[in-house]
């Protein structure tokens, strides 16, 4: 079960057993990404109804706060670097990937992480303690696994790098049974689920243009682009 705790270590602040990081057991992991990201949408379904009795705005904005708090903002930062070197990059691969590797934040970058953040605080406030909210972090790390299935990762000794030796087998079976588990919540499931995979094919189809694969700062873009399209799915079918 080593991949099972570095998939935990490496992708929340959760506190797990220390754990080799070899390049084996990184390979590992990436079958668990989905039941990490169930384990996310759970304890933010938990934090929502602890806070039923608070306003509506100060309970959103708190769900939020844990919810970054947990993942330790891994996300948000391939986000910010994402946005950066695609403004910045001016369609060109290489000074893209080159800005991608700046650890500062360009305005293009603050900005797209105020606007996703936004867009899941307004989103949280409109849906309260719903269990929905499991659906954004599991399909958040579902793509994840899709991408590393279906497309090259080009970044060379990148974080990324161990998982390109993750066993195919290990990997479909999660993402059927990550599918399955949406799918069994109905319509709405079935919503979430349109709205990651369209997102999760338009920002492919983005990155493969521009540098012919994906790299980790990338998926961690499709994480947060995932959750905020799912987000916004389910607030429109939310009576």
């Amino acid at each position: 079960m080593r991949g099972l705790a570095v998939a935990f270590a490496f992708l929340t602040r959760l506190p797990v057993p220390r754990v080799n990081f070899g390049a084996g057991a990184q390979a590992a992991s990436l079958k668990w990404y989905p039941l990490v990201g169930l384990a996310i949408g759970s304890l933010l379904v938990a934090t929502a109804h602890l806070l039923h009795a608070f306003p509506v705005l100060p309970a959103a904005a708190i769900v939020l706060v844990v919810w970054v708090a947990l993942t330790g903002a891994l996300h948000l930062d391939g986000l910010a670097d994402s946005a950066d070197a695609w403004i910045g990059g001016m369609g060109d691969r290489e000074r893209t990937l080159a800005i991608m590797k700046d650890p500062r934040s360009g305005p293009a970058g603050v900005i797209s992480l105020v606007l996703v953040l936004l867009l899941k605080f307004s989103a949280l406030a409109t849906l309260g303690g719903t269990w929905w909210l499991v659906l954004p972090p599991l399909l958040g790390r579902t793509a994840i696994v899709a991408w590393f299935l279906t497309t090259s990762y080009v970044r060379w000794q990148g974080l990324g790098e161990p998982l390109r030796g993750a066993p195919a087998v290990g990997c479909r079976v999660a993402l059927l049974l990550a599918v399955g588990l949406a799918a069994c919540f109905g319509y709405a499931g079935l919503l979430a689920l349109g709205a990651a995979a369209i997102t999760g094919w338009l920002w492919r189809r983005a990155c493969i243009r521009r540098l012919g694969g994906f790299t980790g700062d990338t998926a961690g873009a499709l994480v947060e682009m995932v959750e905020a399209a799912t987000l916004v799915a389910l607030v429109a079918i939310h009576g």
